[in-house]
């Protein structure tokens, strides 16, 4: 699957525009057009988090199935969990068009979408009729005209609490305004603490889905401390590190690179894997983050993985690569597992923390 799309569906998706392409390759999945990959399952990528059982701990990020289409067509292409979304309460068009461009010299996305999504209602429908089985998280966004930002997470965990295994607020993306400003301390831990109560009322006390964060990639090392100091205090389960960023290395060779956006792909694998390594440290390995990124191959997984990532996504790559890129990262990263003599996921998460402490 995976020399096929490169060598043969790639020359053609790349001349289409890349919001159209995308569209078709949902169209194409949820019709079953697109057949479920030749799964990489191995016992040393099995791995428990949350106390949910992960057969692999590769994900898709949020972002490519926004209305929970199709959820069980990418866990059939060998994803060890899914994560659909952005959704906001009302469904809002977004941004205006274009809005995804391919920096494809540099193997990299930028897009200004703007939480644009069919709304609670169409994708609650969707994930209620669907069997529960496989790993499948929810990421909560906010309308655009909204101005109490946490009455619109407090909505959507409350529906989605009952049809999802985990949930991810994202106050992290750069393309609504305002936003990010949701990630500083004192803003955080009131938007956590409403979301978390509504979240508890929605299901019968010990059946909560995780409440994970999603974080940017530009904070300050000192808004680090911050969300470290909101999580430890028992108001979330988890951070997703990281999002797309607004920053643009000057190395970027694409005439796209300037566009307006958060830049999401191979750029971002450095940046998001330091601040991964460092959150790790704030929080001294006692929460569980998934690590995203400029993930492409099973050694970059691996990196985050042993950087303390529990559970890594990607996203971006699949358009270069196509949906068996995760097969390959699966097998890669199973043979760098045993090589280093690790007989489990669980044991890489933080080797490198543990290395340097030695």
């Amino acid at each position: 699957m995976f020399d096929y799309y490169r060598n043969f569906a790639w020359p053609v998706v790349r001349l289409l525009d890349p919001e159209t392409a995308h569209t078709l390759a949902v169209r194409a999945l949820k019709s079953g057009v697109v057949p479920p990959s030749c799964r990489f399952d191995d016992a040393a990528l099995r791995t428990t988090v949350w106390g949910r059982e992960f057969p692999n701990p590769v994900g898709l990020a949020a972002g490519f199935d926004k209305n929970a289409e199709i959820p069980d067509a990418m866990l059939a292409q060998g994803f060890g969990f899914t994560e659909i979304g952005t959704v906001t309460p009302r469904s809002q068009p977004g941004n205006a068009r274009p809005r995804m461009f391919r920096l494809v010299e540099d193997r990299a996305l930028v897009n200004r979408m703007g939480f644009n999504n069919e709304g609670l209602d169409a994708v609650a429908t969707r994930l209620q009729a669907r069997p529960r089985r496989g790993i499948v998280g929810a990421n909560l966004g906010k309308n655009k005209d909204t101005e109490d930002a946490a009455a619109d997470y407090e909505t959507g965990a409350a529906r989605l609490a009952p049809l999802s295994d985990y949930l991810v607020i994202n106050v992290s993306s750069p393309n609504t305004p305002g936003l990010r400003a949701l990630q500083g301390r004192d803003q955080l831990a009131a938007l956590v603490t409403r979301t978390r109560a509504a979240l508890d009322g929605a299901v019968p006390q010990g059946t909560r889905p995780p409440l994970l964060l999603k974080i940017a990639p530009d904070l300050a090392w000192e808004d680090l401390d911050d969300i470290a100091a909101v999580a430890l205090a028992g108001m979330l389960d988890g951070l997703i590190v990281s999002n797309t960023t607004i920053a643009r290395p000057k190395w970027l060779r694409s005439p796209h690179a300037r566009e307006t956006g958060g830049l999401s792909g191979a750029p971002l694998f450095e940046p998001s894997t330091a601040m991964l390594r460092r959150m790790y440290e704030l929080t001294d390995g006692k929460l569980p983050l998934v690590g995203a990124g400029g993930i492409g191959s099973g050694s970059e997984a691996y990196a985050k993985i042993r950087a303390g990532a529990s559970l890594v996504q990607f996203y971006s790559a699949m358009v270069y690569e196509g949906p068996g890129l995760v097969g390959r990262i699966n097998r890669e990263l199973c043979g760098l597992l045993k090589r280093d003599g690790f007989t489990a996921i669980a044991q890489a998460v933080g080797a490198d923390h543990r290395h340097e402490a030695a």
